[in-house]
Protein backbone atom coordinates (compact mmCIF):
# COMPACT_ATOMS: atom_id res chain seq x y z
CA UNK A 1 0.00 0.00 0.00
CA UNK A 2 0.89 3.77 -0.31
CA UNK A 3 0.90 5.65 2.99
CA UNK A 4 1.27 9.11 3.50
CA UNK A 5 2.51 11.07 6.78
CA UNK A 6 0.00 10.68 9.77
CA UNK A 7 -2.49 8.14 7.71
CA UNK A 8 -2.97 10.75 5.07
CA UNK A 9 -4.42 8.68 2.36
CA UNK A 10 -2.90 10.16 -1.32
CA UNK A 11 -5.72 10.67 -3.43
CA UNK A 12 -6.20 12.38 -7.12
CA UNK A 13 -8.33 15.00 -7.00
CA UNK A 14 -8.46 16.90 -10.30
CA UNK A 15 -6.96 16.30 -13.48
CA UNK A 16 -7.21 17.97 -17.11
CA UNK A 17 -5.35 16.66 -20.33
CA UNK A 18 -4.05 19.21 -23.25
CA UNK A 19 -4.61 16.30 -26.30
CA UNK A 20 -5.09 15.34 -29.86
CA UNK A 21 -8.93 14.91 -28.28
CA UNK A 22 -8.83 19.00 -27.43
CA UNK A 23 -7.47 21.56 -25.34
CA UNK A 24 -9.34 20.73 -21.96
CA UNK A 25 -10.30 17.66 -20.34
CA UNK A 26 -13.88 17.93 -21.07
CA UNK A 27 -12.63 17.35 -24.79
CA UNK A 28 -10.75 14.37 -23.83
CA UNK A 29 -13.71 12.30 -21.73
CA UNK A 30 -16.24 13.52 -24.36
CA UNK A 31 -13.86 11.75 -27.19
CA UNK A 32 -12.40 9.06 -25.42
CA UNK A 33 -15.24 6.14 -26.38
CA UNK A 34 -15.55 7.86 -29.74
CA UNK A 35 -14.39 5.70 -32.02
CA UNK A 36 -12.03 8.86 -33.38
CA UNK A 37 -9.00 7.38 -35.63
CA UNK A 38 -5.39 9.07 -34.07
CA UNK A 39 -4.16 10.09 -37.09
CA UNK A 40 -4.68 13.49 -39.31
CA UNK A 41 -2.93 13.97 -42.71
CA UNK A 42 0.11 16.23 -42.06
CA UNK A 43 0.85 19.09 -44.47
CA UNK A 44 4.45 18.28 -46.37
CA UNK A 45 5.06 22.07 -46.51
CA UNK A 46 4.76 22.65 -43.13
CA UNK A 47 6.07 19.10 -41.69
CA UNK A 48 9.04 17.55 -43.32
CA UNK A 49 8.83 13.91 -41.47
CA UNK A 50 9.41 10.57 -42.88
CA UNK A 51 5.36 9.84 -41.86
CA UNK A 52 1.88 10.91 -43.83
CA UNK A 53 0.19 11.54 -40.66
CA UNK A 54 0.12 12.51 -36.75
CA UNK A 55 -2.15 13.05 -33.96
CA UNK A 56 -2.03 16.64 -33.12
CA UNK A 57 -3.53 19.31 -30.62
CA UNK A 58 -5.89 21.09 -32.22
CA UNK A 59 -5.40 24.80 -32.52
CA UNK A 60 -2.66 24.86 -30.36
CA UNK A 61 -0.92 28.22 -31.07
CA UNK A 62 1.37 28.93 -27.77
CA UNK A 63 0.99 32.96 -27.90
CA UNK A 64 -2.29 32.84 -28.73
CA UNK A 65 -3.23 30.66 -26.27
CA UNK A 66 -0.80 32.44 -23.43
CA UNK A 67 -0.26 35.67 -24.97
CA UNK A 68 2.45 37.32 -26.15
CA UNK A 69 4.77 37.96 -23.08
CA UNK A 70 7.07 35.21 -22.45
CA UNK A 71 6.64 33.19 -25.24
CA UNK A 72 8.71 34.56 -27.88
CA UNK A 73 11.22 31.78 -27.52
CA UNK A 74 8.88 28.83 -25.78
CA UNK A 75 8.85 25.59 -27.57
CA UNK A 76 6.03 23.33 -28.21
CA UNK A 77 6.79 21.05 -25.12
CA UNK A 78 7.00 23.82 -22.45
CA UNK A 79 3.85 25.74 -23.99
CA UNK A 80 1.87 22.28 -23.60
CA UNK A 81 3.03 21.59 -19.96
CA UNK A 82 2.50 25.45 -18.77
CA UNK A 83 -1.37 25.02 -21.21
CA UNK A 84 -2.26 21.97 -19.27
CA UNK A 85 -0.87 23.04 -15.63
CA UNK A 86 -2.95 26.45 -15.96
CA UNK A 87 -6.08 24.62 -16.88
CA UNK A 88 -5.80 22.57 -14.06
CA UNK A 89 -5.41 25.27 -11.59
CA UNK A 90 -7.94 26.99 -12.75
CA UNK A 91 -10.55 23.98 -12.71
CA UNK A 92 -10.46 24.78 -16.22
CA UNK A 93 -12.45 27.91 -16.40
CA UNK A 94 -12.63 29.71 -19.25
CA UNK A 95 -10.91 32.92 -17.70
CA UNK A 96 -7.05 32.70 -18.01
CA UNK A 97 -7.07 34.66 -14.75
CA UNK A 98 -9.60 32.31 -12.89
CA UNK A 99 -9.02 32.01 -9.04
CA UNK A 100 -7.09 29.09 -8.64
CA UNK A 101 -7.57 25.61 -7.27
CA UNK A 102 -8.26 26.93 -3.01
CA UNK A 103 -5.45 24.63 -1.04
CA UNK A 104 -3.48 24.73 -4.07
CA UNK A 105 -0.53 27.23 -3.02
CA UNK A 106 2.66 28.03 -4.18
CA UNK A 107 4.66 25.44 -2.46
CA UNK A 108 2.59 22.98 -3.86
CA UNK A 109 5.18 20.52 -5.86
CA UNK A 110 5.47 19.35 -9.44
CA UNK A 111 6.62 16.14 -10.90
CA UNK A 112 6.54 16.56 -14.61
CA UNK A 113 7.48 13.32 -16.84
CA UNK A 114 9.00 14.18 -20.31
CA UNK A 115 11.69 12.38 -22.79
CA UNK A 116 14.45 14.11 -23.55
CA UNK A 117 12.52 17.69 -23.17
CA UNK A 118 12.28 19.28 -26.52
CA UNK A 119 13.85 17.05 -29.07
CA UNK A 120 13.39 20.25 -31.43
CA UNK A 121 15.06 22.84 -29.27
CA UNK A 122 18.13 20.45 -29.37
CA UNK A 123 18.72 19.83 -32.65
CA UNK A 124 17.70 23.02 -33.54
CA UNK A 125 20.44 24.53 -31.00
CA UNK A 126 23.08 22.69 -31.75
CA UNK A 127 22.41 23.34 -35.66
CA UNK A 128 22.93 26.78 -35.20
CA UNK A 129 26.14 26.78 -33.30
CA UNK A 130 27.76 24.75 -36.25
CA UNK A 131 26.34 26.75 -39.08
CA UNK A 132 26.68 29.86 -38.21
CA UNK A 133 29.55 32.39 -38.47
CA UNK A 134 31.04 31.67 -34.95
CA UNK A 135 29.76 28.79 -32.65
CA UNK A 136 28.55 31.48 -29.79
CA UNK A 137 25.88 33.44 -32.87
CA UNK A 138 22.89 31.47 -31.05
CA UNK A 139 20.00 32.85 -29.62
CA UNK A 140 21.10 33.01 -26.00
CA UNK A 141 17.34 33.18 -24.78
CA UNK A 142 16.54 29.68 -26.78
CA UNK A 143 19.05 27.95 -24.58
CA UNK A 144 16.70 27.23 -21.74
CA UNK A 145 14.84 24.80 -24.23
CA UNK A 146 17.75 22.60 -24.56
CA UNK A 147 17.81 21.10 -21.11
CA UNK A 148 15.17 18.80 -19.79
CA UNK A 149 13.97 20.17 -17.05
CA UNK A 150 12.79 23.25 -18.74
CA UNK A 151 9.13 22.36 -19.44
CA UNK A 152 9.34 21.79 -15.52
CA UNK A 153 10.99 24.86 -14.60
CA UNK A 154 9.05 27.25 -16.80
CA UNK A 155 5.79 25.94 -15.45
CA UNK A 156 6.81 26.58 -11.88
CA UNK A 157 7.38 30.20 -13.13
CA UNK A 158 4.69 30.68 -14.72
CA UNK A 159 2.24 29.74 -12.15
CA UNK A 160 4.34 30.61 -9.15
CA UNK A 161 5.01 27.30 -7.25
CA UNK A 162 7.92 26.90 -4.96
CA UNK A 163 7.36 23.23 -3.61
CA UNK A 164 9.58 20.82 -5.59
CA UNK A 165 10.44 20.76 -8.82
CA UNK A 166 11.43 17.44 -10.51
CA UNK A 167 11.60 16.01 -13.70
CA UNK A 168 11.04 12.75 -14.66
CA UNK A 169 12.44 10.74 -17.47
CA UNK A 170 11.27 7.14 -18.31
CA UNK A 171 9.74 6.28 -21.97
CA UNK A 172 6.81 4.94 -22.06
CA UNK A 173 6.68 4.46 -18.53
CA UNK A 174 7.51 8.09 -17.66
CA UNK A 175 3.89 9.08 -15.79
CA UNK A 176 4.07 6.13 -13.91
CA UNK A 177 7.31 6.86 -12.66
CA UNK A 178 6.14 10.53 -12.48
CA UNK A 179 3.41 9.58 -9.57
CA UNK A 180 5.49 6.79 -8.06
CA UNK A 181 8.37 10.22 -7.03
CA UNK A 182 5.08 12.48 -6.05
CA UNK A 183 3.87 9.53 -3.33
CA UNK A 184 7.55 9.67 -2.05
CA UNK A 185 7.46 13.38 -2.12
CA UNK A 186 3.88 13.41 0.23
CA UNK A 187 5.53 10.02 2.29
CA UNK A 188 8.39 12.29 2.86
CA UNK A 189 6.61 14.97 3.91
CA UNK A 190 8.35 17.58 1.59
CA UNK A 191 5.13 18.38 -0.19
CA UNK A 192 1.28 18.02 0.92
CA UNK A 193 -0.19 19.03 -2.87
CA UNK A 194 2.13 17.61 -6.04
CA UNK A 195 0.94 18.63 -9.30
CA UNK A 196 2.08 15.45 -11.26
CA UNK A 197 1.55 13.98 -15.01
CA UNK A 198 4.01 14.05 -18.13
CA UNK A 199 4.44 15.95 -21.70
CA UNK A 200 5.58 14.96 -25.26
CA UNK A 201 5.30 17.17 -28.18
CA UNK A 202 5.00 16.57 -31.62
CA UNK A 203 8.02 18.03 -33.90
CA UNK A 204 9.94 16.65 -37.02
CA UNK A 205 13.36 16.34 -34.77
CA UNK A 206 11.11 13.95 -32.36
CA UNK A 207 9.86 12.15 -36.06
CA UNK A 208 12.96 11.42 -37.36
CA UNK A 209 14.55 9.95 -34.42
CA UNK A 210 11.38 7.48 -34.29
CA UNK A 211 11.39 6.40 -37.62
CA UNK A 212 15.05 5.11 -37.35
CA UNK A 213 14.42 3.61 -33.71
CA UNK A 214 11.66 1.62 -35.44
CA UNK A 215 14.04 0.80 -38.42
CA UNK A 216 13.42 -3.20 -37.85
CA UNK A 217 10.20 -2.68 -36.44
CA UNK A 218 6.15 -1.98 -36.73
CA UNK A 219 6.13 1.78 -37.96
CA UNK A 220 2.20 1.53 -38.25
CA UNK A 221 1.88 3.53 -34.98
CA UNK A 222 1.08 7.57 -35.52
CA UNK A 223 2.71 9.79 -33.41
CA UNK A 224 1.10 12.01 -30.69
CA UNK A 225 1.64 14.93 -28.54
CA UNK A 226 0.32 16.53 -25.57
CA UNK A 227 0.26 16.35 -21.80
CA UNK A 228 -1.92 14.63 -19.05
CA UNK A 229 -1.39 16.22 -15.33
CA UNK A 230 -3.40 15.82 -12.30
CA UNK A 231 -3.49 17.42 -8.12
CA UNK A 232 -2.34 14.19 -5.91
CA UNK A 233 -2.93 15.12 -2.43
CA UNK A 234 -3.90 13.89 1.17
CA UNK A 235 -7.73 12.98 1.19
CA UNK A 236 -8.55 15.34 4.26
CA UNK A 237 -7.07 18.40 2.19
CA UNK A 238 -9.24 17.54 -0.73
CA UNK A 239 -12.52 17.26 1.28
CA UNK A 240 -11.57 20.30 3.10
CA UNK A 241 -11.28 22.33 0.15
CA UNK A 242 -14.62 20.78 -1.33
CA UNK A 243 -12.73 18.52 -3.70
CA UNK A 244 -13.44 14.69 -4.15
CA UNK A 245 -10.97 12.50 -4.72
CA UNK A 246 -11.51 10.77 -7.89
CA UNK A 247 -9.41 7.90 -6.83
CA UNK A 248 -6.35 6.47 -4.76
CA UNK A 249 -3.44 5.30 -5.59
CA UNK A 250 -3.35 1.03 -4.10
CA UNK A 251 -0.04 0.60 -5.17
CA UNK A 252 2.75 0.81 -8.37
CA UNK A 253 5.45 -1.83 -9.22
CA UNK A 254 8.63 -1.56 -11.46
CA UNK A 255 10.53 -4.09 -13.27
CA UNK A 256 13.31 -3.98 -15.98
CA UNK A 257 13.76 -6.11 -18.85
CA UNK A 258 17.04 -6.70 -21.05
CA UNK A 259 13.98 -7.34 -24.38
CA UNK A 260 10.62 -7.73 -25.61
CA UNK A 261 10.73 -11.46 -24.71
CA UNK A 262 11.67 -11.40 -21.05
CA UNK A 263 9.32 -8.29 -20.55
CA UNK A 264 6.48 -10.42 -20.29
CA UNK A 265 7.59 -12.58 -17.53
CA UNK A 266 9.01 -9.28 -15.80
CA UNK A 267 5.71 -7.50 -16.38
CA UNK A 268 3.20 -10.24 -15.65
CA UNK A 269 5.66 -10.76 -12.15
CA UNK A 270 5.30 -7.10 -11.28
CA UNK A 271 0.98 -7.06 -11.88
CA UNK A 272 1.48 -10.14 -9.93
CA UNK A 273 3.08 -8.63 -6.75
CA UNK A 274 0.76 -5.73 -7.47
CA UNK A 275 -2.45 -7.43 -7.02
CA UNK A 276 -1.04 -9.57 -3.86
CA UNK A 277 -0.21 -6.77 -2.23
CA UNK A 278 -2.82 -4.69 -2.21
CA UNK A 279 -5.32 -7.52 -2.36
CA UNK A 280 -7.01 -7.67 -5.36
CA UNK A 281 -8.12 -10.25 -7.38
CA UNK A 282 -7.60 -10.89 -11.66
CA UNK A 283 -11.39 -10.87 -11.50
CA UNK A 284 -12.29 -7.80 -9.28
CA UNK A 285 -10.78 -5.44 -11.73
CA UNK A 286 -12.62 -3.33 -13.48
CA UNK A 287 -10.43 -2.25 -16.33
CA UNK A 288 -6.95 -2.34 -17.67
CA UNK A 289 -5.25 0.44 -18.95
CA UNK A 290 -2.54 -0.70 -21.29
CA UNK A 291 0.18 1.33 -23.03
CA UNK A 292 -1.11 0.72 -27.01
CA UNK A 293 2.77 0.19 -27.02
CA UNK A 294 3.67 -0.29 -31.15
CA UNK A 295 5.49 -3.75 -32.25
CA UNK A 296 7.31 -6.08 -30.24
CA UNK A 297 6.68 -4.07 -26.45
CA UNK A 298 2.66 -3.95 -26.97
CA UNK A 299 2.97 -8.02 -27.84
CA UNK A 300 4.94 -8.19 -24.44
CA UNK A 301 2.58 -5.91 -22.84
CA UNK A 302 -0.63 -8.42 -23.89
CA UNK A 303 0.72 -11.28 -23.38
CA UNK A 304 2.38 -10.49 -19.32
CA UNK A 305 -1.66 -9.44 -19.06
CA UNK A 306 -2.81 -12.66 -20.29
CA UNK A 307 -0.52 -14.06 -18.18
CA UNK A 308 -0.63 -12.16 -15.08
CA UNK A 309 -4.72 -12.14 -15.42
CA UNK A 310 -5.73 -16.12 -16.35
CA UNK A 311 -9.33 -16.08 -17.51
CA UNK A 312 -10.15 -12.77 -16.13
CA UNK A 313 -11.08 -10.25 -18.71
CA UNK A 314 -11.49 -7.14 -17.63
CA UNK A 315 -12.64 -4.03 -20.07
CA UNK A 316 -9.42 -2.97 -22.25
CA UNK A 317 -8.83 0.97 -22.48
CA UNK A 318 -6.52 2.13 -24.95
CA UNK A 319 -5.44 5.81 -24.87
CA UNK A 320 -3.19 5.56 -27.46
CA UNK A 321 -6.42 4.62 -29.90
CA UNK A 322 -7.16 8.05 -30.20
CA UNK A 323 -4.64 10.46 -29.38
CA UNK A 324 -1.76 8.16 -30.92
CA UNK A 325 1.47 7.29 -29.57
CA UNK A 326 2.18 9.55 -26.86
CA UNK A 327 5.91 8.18 -25.80
CA UNK A 328 6.51 9.49 -22.32
CA UNK A 329 3.05 11.19 -21.92
CA UNK A 330 1.65 7.59 -22.46
CA UNK A 331 1.40 6.46 -19.24
CA UNK A 332 0.14 9.78 -17.68
CA UNK A 333 -2.79 9.60 -20.75
CA UNK A 334 -3.93 6.00 -19.40
CA UNK A 335 -4.59 7.70 -16.11
CA UNK A 336 -6.59 10.16 -17.53
CA UNK A 337 -8.23 7.65 -19.64
CA UNK A 338 -9.44 5.93 -16.49
CA UNK A 339 -10.69 9.11 -14.41
CA UNK A 340 -12.35 10.46 -17.87
CA UNK A 341 -14.32 7.07 -17.61
CA UNK A 342 -14.78 7.24 -13.99
CA UNK A 343 -16.34 10.61 -14.68
CA UNK A 344 -18.74 9.43 -17.21
CA UNK A 345 -19.42 6.13 -14.39
CA UNK A 346 -18.13 3.85 -17.07
CA UNK A 347 -16.03 2.83 -13.69
CA UNK A 348 -17.98 3.02 -10.62
CA UNK A 349 -17.11 3.97 -7.04
CA UNK A 350 -14.74 1.14 -5.46
CA UNK A 351 -14.16 -0.32 -8.62
CA UNK A 352 -10.64 -0.83 -9.17
CA UNK A 353 -8.40 -0.47 -12.51
CA UNK A 354 -4.84 -1.63 -13.71
CA UNK A 355 -2.32 0.58 -15.66
CA UNK A 356 0.63 -1.10 -17.31
CA UNK A 357 3.57 -0.06 -19.81
CA UNK A 358 6.69 -1.57 -21.45
CA UNK A 359 9.15 0.76 -22.77
CA UNK A 360 11.75 -0.59 -25.64
CA UNK A 361 14.26 0.10 -23.22
CA UNK A 362 13.30 -2.20 -20.82
CA UNK A 363 11.53 -0.22 -18.13
CA UNK A 364 7.80 -2.00 -17.28
CA UNK A 365 5.47 -1.23 -15.02
CA UNK A 366 2.10 -1.06 -13.24
CA UNK A 367 -0.29 0.63 -11.14
CA UNK A 368 -3.46 0.02 -9.28
CA UNK A 369 -6.45 2.37 -8.82
CA UNK A 370 -9.29 2.40 -6.90
CA UNK A 371 -12.35 4.81 -8.28
CA UNK A 372 -13.96 6.71 -5.32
Amino acid sequence: MVNAPGGAAPVISAWTAVSPLGLRGADFTAALRSGRAAGRPLDPEEWSVPFREASLVPDFHIRQILGRKGTRSMDRATGLAVTAIRHLLTGEREHEEAERLPGVGEETGLALGTSTGSAQSIMDFTRDSLVGKKPFYVDPARFPNTVMNCAAGQSAIWHGLRGPNTTIAGGRATGLLALRYALRLQRAGRAQAVLCGAVEEFSSARAWLEWHARADEDSAAVLGEGAAVWLLEPDASAREHGRKGLAEVLGLEFGCAADAKQARTVLAEAIGRLLDRTGVTPGELSAVADSGAPGAEGEAERAALADALGGAEPPRITAADTVGDTCAAAAAFQIAAVLALAERKEIASGDTALVTTVDRDGVVGAALLRIR
